[in-house]
C-alpha cells in the first residue's frame, strides 16, 4: 500500500506553532496486518475531521508489518483529545495484543513548515527507538 499523502483538515494559523507527533507500530505477525490496516482506516477518517488537526499522513509497509503516522496539531490538548476519542481509543485498546513494538516522538514546528515530510519523522522515530533500547 502506498503512503497516504499529507492531508490538511484545517490550515494552521499563520505565525502559529504546531505540535507534531510521529509514530511507528510493528505488529507481531503478518496475520495481524489486515486487522491493523482496516482499523487504521477508521482512525484516518477520524483525524480528517478532528478538532485541531492541522495535517496527517499514514504509511503502511505490510510485508514489514509496519505502520507509521505523522500528524500536526494546534496544541497538545487537541492531540490528546483526539487520542481519547472514539474510534482511536477503542482501536488502540483492541490492537494492543497484536503489537510487537511501538515508538512515538513529539516536537514543534512553525506553521510555515507544514506540510511535513517523512525524512525528519523517520530520523526522530529511529532515535526514539534507539533511546528505548538503551
Amino acid at each position: 500500500m502506498p503512503t497516504i499523502p499529507w492531508t490538511t483538515p484545517q490550515p494552521a494559523a499563520p505565525g502559529s506553532t504546531a505540535v507534531v507527533m510521529a509514530s511507528r507500530f510493528e505488529v507481531a505477525s503478518l496475520a495481524d496486518v489486515p486487522g491493523f490496516f482496516l482499523r487504521s482506516l477508521a482512525v484516518w477518517k477520524q483525524v480528517r475531521s478532528a478538532p485541531g488537526a492541522l495535517g496527517a499522513s499514514l504509511r503502511a509497509r505490510p510485508l514489514k508489518r509496519e505502520f507509521c503516522t505523522l500528524s500536526a496539531w494546534e496544541s497538545e490538548d487537541a492531540l490528546h483529545a483526539f487520542a481519547r476519542a472514539e474510534p482511536h481509543r477503542g482501536v488502540m485498546r483492541k490492537l494492543g495484543p497484536a503489537m510487537k513494538d511501538s515508538a512515538f516522538t513529539y516536537w514543534e514546528v512553525k506553521a510555515e513548515e507544514l506540510p511535513l515530510a517523512w525524512g525528519d519523522a523517520d530520523r526522530r522515530i529511529a532515535a526514539q527507538r534507539g533511546a528505548g533500547a538503551a
